[in-house]
């Protein structure tokens, strides 16, 4: 492994530890006896409003709400991003945009395939819910397995809940676009490596970027579908959007909006730490047991969802790290 000069990895370390997001008051207050998400839409600019989720891992406390759903009132009709990881989540949801806006919802948008942001989708069957055309074979092929998780980690939050995936497939070869929706104009591309088709969405209005699960805040990444070599691209090129003036306020799908880059290089710190801790151990010739002790550096230490993440990513990626190592030349 390649030595890093100490005044860099000091300088990099610093950097990381800089990258600090504001925390609003909690949003909201689960009432797991009521089984009432009490959502409460926070607006951040014109016209646009955040439904919170707990940055947390998943548990009945919490309803399984750790995502960020968001609507935008664009004057010919309501967009909606993301619903939930239940269909009591999207119910009341629905009823949260019906208190803020009278206008209609005319599209109901999924930014990835993971269970919460289209699970809430059967409060939406009667309005056209969008996802990239891979997410949605995603949803349908992993529907049922997400399913069962979810019940056994949120109980009775998921009662009556099905998968119902995204109906309308986006191309992606339409992407990227812009288009002008009522007084907004929000342009849509695609990126990769959350996931295999990760949905961005820019308003060019008020300069807010949903970014999905590309960014996390405070809160540990979660890999299942990663590609972490085309994630660490996606983040260049986020970074260079929010360089270019364009982006006001950053939503991430799981942790506090927030102004610049910092949601994004704490990502992009943390995939590197942890696929250069997962490299050099499969090179030491490290069990797994071994790697699992392995302590996680302090600025890292504090966010959510650890040391549960962490171990999730080491479980599913380090086999892979140790298989590359032993297919690899003789030294």
């Amino acid at each position: 492994m390649k030595r890093i000069a100490l005044p860099l990895l000091i300088a990099c370390v610093m950097s990381a530890q800089a990258q600090t997001i504001p925390v609003p008051p909690p949003a909201s207050v689960p009432d797991v006896v009521r089984l009432d998400y009490d959502l409460k839409p926070r607006q951040i600019a014109a016209d646009t409003w955040v439904i919170e989720g707990e940055v947390a891992d998943f548990s009945r406390a919490n309803g399984c709400n750790i995502i960020n759903t968001a609507f935008i009132a664009t004057g010919a009709g309501v967009l909606v991003i993301n619903t939930g990881p239940s269909r009591l989540y999207g119910e009341q949801q629905r009823r949260a945009i019906e208190r803020v806006t009278k206008e209609p919802v005319l599209r109901v948008l999924q930014l990835n395939l993971h269970p919460d942001y289209f699970f809430g989708n059967q409060a939406w069957t009667d309005r056209p819910t969008l996802a990239l055309a891979g997410s949605i074979a995603g949803m349908k092929a992993e529907g049922g397995a997400y399913a069962d998780n979810l019940y056994r980690l949120c109980g009775d939050w998921m009662k009556g809940s099905e998968s119902t995936p995204s109906q309308q497939a986006i191309d992606p070869k339409t992407l990227p676009r812009t288009e002008q929706l009522g007084s907004h104009r929000l342009e849509m591309w695609r990126l990769h490596g959350h996931t295999g088709d990760d949905l961005v969405l820019l308003d060019h209005t008020t300069g807010v970027l949903f970014t999905g699960g590309l960014v996390f805040a405070e809160r540990v990444p979660t890999t299942p579908h990663a590609d972490f070599a085309a994630w660490q691209a996606s983040l260049g090129a986020l970074e260079q959007k929010i360089a270019s003036g364009a982006v006001r306020a950053v939503v991430p799908s799981h942790g506090r909006v927030h102004e610049g880059p910092a949601g994004l290089r704490q990502t992009r710190d943390w995939l590197q730490w942890l696929t250069t801790t997962m490299q050099s151990a499969a090179e030491r010739g490290l069990d797994l047991g071994e790697v699992l002790r392995t302590p996680v550096p302090e600025r890292f230490a504090r966010w959510a969802a650890q040391p549960a993440e962490f171990h999730r990513s080491l479980t599913q990626w380090y086999p892979h790290f140790e298989q590359k190592v032993l297919a690899g030349p003789a030294k």
